[in-house]
């Protein structure tokens, strides 16, 4: 594609890098989330090793995707910026997808995650759930007239969602029974 750009051979060369990136930084998203579900449905755990390269590239292409869209279809002109993220739901979620994102990639090196400690970096990195929610949103609610391949990358990531909801709820029915009443001590 950068050599179509200039090459001048792209009619809308903005237009088609941001939709070129956005779209190729959902994919990359959704091959993310689809890692574990195929690692514990195949058994082929190696595949596990792909899943931070997948984020990390998903991010890549979420960052060009957010500059191209601030540098050259705004201009790095904010009071339209500003005037997107109050009036345009798509612009809301794309910018939240992004925002969620950013930590996550920051804090992906083998020394973050040691840093942080196992339990919180798990933590941090389930906001990848609510971001790739808001990712969907943004594709579905930018399409303004056939919505057939947003609707398709949703009903993905709904059935990638609703694999971790049930796995984890399968997970969870094999934890031992706590009391829930408080123990107390010798009084």
């Amino acid at each position: 594609m950068a050599i179509d750009v200039v090459a001048g051979r792209l009619v809308e060369p903005v237009e088609q890098l941001t939709q070129a990136t956005g779209e190729w930084s959902l994919r990359l998203l959704l091959a993310t989330l689809a890692v574990t579900p195929l690692a514990r449905i195949t058994g082929w755990n190696r595949i596990i090793r792909l899943r931070r390269m997948l984020g990390l590239f998903s991010f890549s292409y979420m960052l060009m995707h957010f500059s191209i869209y601030l540098a050259l279809d705004r201009s790095f002109y904010w009071p339209e910026i500003v005037t997107d993220l109050t009036e345009r739901p798509y612009i809301i979620a794309g910018f939240a997808c992004f925002v969620l994102c950013a930590p996550l990639a920051a804090t992906s090196t083998d020394r973050m995650i040691r840093r942080l400690g196992g339990r919180a970096w798990k933590r941090l990195h389930r906001l990848v759930y609510p971001a790739s929610i808001a990712a969907a949103l943004h594709f579905l609610w930018l399409v303004k007239a056939d919505i057939t391949e947003p609707a398709i990358y949703a009903l993905i990531l709904s059935a990638l969602l609703g694999w971790r909801l049930r796995a984890s709820g399968a997970r969870g029915a094999h934890r031992p029974k706590t009391n829930s009443t408080p123990v107390m001590g010798p009084s």
